[in-house]
């Protein structure tokens, strides 16, 4: 008996399956393909901006580097201005970035508002352990299977980096400390004070995100406007700019997958009782404000701030302003 081969109609489930995923691909792959350049633009001109603003790490390079054991992964970070006194925060920060990023200016002006600053180097960052057997995700890929409710590949996840946070503070012997983080750092932040408010007095979550799904994207002009502020598409040039700015270009994409590997957290968001500021430039281009007044709405009595013309890094200029509100919220919950 001659078998016939089976119509087309009958696989057509198969082919529209097939066909839609092309589809996806060639629809998303091209944007995805964009984003490594636009963080990596994003992370030049916060680097050419501080240099700009003569950024200095002198200061910062001067404290004795200290580790901890997260769960085997060791973790470095630096301690200025110790004092039984003096209140503890602990900063952390954002994509790709070491405790270096933070700059000599930043540190000095918390510090002489009576701060004992706790800076981590989060893991695949600075002295801390890196991840490099792991090599570079392919960022298109991953961010597709994200997108169709696949798991992301990533060495470690948002949960984990807070994790070491705790690790630093056990270390050190610290019961509580206030938490400030920008960007990612921000994001590891919310966790910590979702899931050990027993540690943390207070969050300060700057430029952040809950990275819930309706949240808008980038603006559309970023990247031209940040290529734009580089001044220049040198691979090599940009890379030896945010090293010395403290950022790791190696790092970023194993953290912005530990961001997509985590998700969207304003379940968990929801959950944090510690009382909260949350602080947002009304020029960030990466993370349009509506996020920060996003995370603020999920957090019961959180107080928002909008801070009039600060894009998605943290100049000089604005310095006294952002680190004034930290210390009202901080005082009036220290006891």
């Amino acid at each position: 008996m001659k078998v016939r081969a089976q119509p087309y109609r009958t696989v057509s489930p198969q082919i529209r399956t097939l066909k839609w995923a092309r589809i996806t691909i060639s629809r998303v792959q091209p944007q995805l393909n964009n984003m490594k350049h636009l963080l990596l633009s994003f992370l030049t001109v916060l680097a050419a901006s501080n240099a700009a603003a003569d950024y200095s790490r002198d200061y910062l390079d001067t404290a004795a580097i200290r580790s901890a054991d997260s769960d085997g992964t060791s973790i470095t970070y630096r301690v200025f201005n110790e004092g039984d006194t003096n209140l503890k925060l602990l900063l952390v920060m954002g994509l790709g970035g070491a405790g270096a990023a933070w700059g000599d200016a930043f540190i000095q002006n918390v510090e002489s508002r009576g701060f004992e600053v706790i800076v981590i180097d989060n893991r695949d960052t600075g002295g801390s352990d890196l991840f490099t057997d792991w090599g570079t995700p392919t960022i298109w890929w991953q961010l597709l299977k994200y997108e169709l409710g696949f798991s992301v590949n990533a060495p470690y996840t948002l949960d984990d980096m807070a994790g070491d946070s705790i690790a630093v503070l056990d270390a050190e012997g610290h019961e509580q400390v206030h938490v400030m983080g920008v960007s990612m750092g921000g994001m590891i932040a919310q966790v910590l004070a979702a899931n050990f408010p027993n540690r943390i007095k207070t969050l300060t979550s700057v430029m952040s995100t809950t990275f819930a799904p309706h949240l808008p994207p980038p603006s559309s002009v970023a990247e031209d406007n940040l290529r734009d502020l580089a001044g220049g598409d040198a691979e090599a040039s940009r890379e030896e700019l945010m090293r010395a700015r403290g950022f790791h270009p190696e790092s970023m994409e194993r953290h912005l997958m530990a961001i997509f590997k985590t998700g969207d957290r304003t379940e968990e968001v929801q959950t944090i009782t510690v009382p909260t500021l949350v602080l947002h430039g009304s020029e960030d281009p990466l993370i349009p404000p509506a996020h920060g007044v996003h995370t603020a709405e999920q957090i019961a009595g959180a107080q928002f701030v909008l801070i009039d013309g600060m894009g998605h890094n943290l100049p000089e200029p604005y310095h006294n302003q952002i680190v004034g509100l930290l210390t009202e919220h901080t005082a009036a919950y220290d006891h």
